[in-house]
């Protein structure tokens, strides 16, 4: 249960543009560090979804969430955009990063942040059905060292493994909307426990609020 939360207090805190986090490692660890540096865009990125199904983990909710997911495949799935606009976020995040604004026939249709730090970088998707939030794709990348940390820092400091992006750990988080409220969850490191009503609320407040941060943000010339 430990693990549990301090995974989901990671995601919460990473994610969150007004108050993120560096990861910093351990040996055999993760802890969080106050401050964050900022890592060039034209460094290692997380892929972005494309022509990818949705999951389906369990049966919870199934016919629900059948067009939430059908519109994820159908938009990650779109080759070529009307209108494609990128902005940095600045001021919100002491690390930086960037926003992505995708329109299709006038229509916005998807959006994404990245947001970079020195131990990790976090992906996030949000897609839109009829011109409202339906789904959330969040994907956390946790590295194995420092992007600096090469084998002369490696051999320098009697260690075993320098920076290499194919170990990082990684974490994926699946939020469904539903009329614009949050109706289901999913966590690809789920300790099993189902999440709490309060948990529930919590990231809908999160998550909606970056939302709408973004929206503003995509008005601003």
């Amino acid at each position: 249960m430990k693990n549990c939360f301090y995974t989901l207090l990671v995601v919460i805190t990473v994610i969150h543009w007004s108050n993120a986090e560096t990861f910093t490692p351990e040996i055999g660890k993760r802890q969080l560090s106050a401050s964050l540096q900022v890592i060039p865009y034209d460094t290692i990125k997380i892929k972005e979804s494309f022509r990818e199904n949705d999951i389906a983990v369990n049966e919870y909710l199934t016919d629900r969430l059948k067009p939430i997911r059908a519109n994820f495949k159908r938009i990650n799935s779109i080759n070529q955009w009307s209108s494609i606009k990128k902005k940095d976020i600045e001021g919100e995040s002491a690390e930086g990063g960037e926003a992505v604004f995708y329109d299709q026939k006038g229509r916005l249709e998807k959006m994404t942040t990245r947001l970079y730090g020195e131990m990790g970088q976090v992906l996030t998707e949000y897609y839109l059905l009829n011109g409202h939030l339906s789904f959330v794709f969040e994907k956390i990348y946790t590295y194995n060292r420092p992007m600096f940390y090469d084998v002369k820092a490696m051999k320098e400091n009697h260690d075993t493994e320098a920076f290499d992006f194919k170990k990082s750990e990684i974490e994926e988080n699946r939020n469904y909307f539903e009329k614009e409220k949050l109706v289901h969850v999913t966590n690809s490191l789920d300790c099993g426990a189902p999440f709490s009503s309060d948990y529930i609320e919590g990231e809908q407040k999160r998550i909606s609020e970056a939302f709408q941060k973004l929206l503003k943000l995509r008005k601003e010339k």
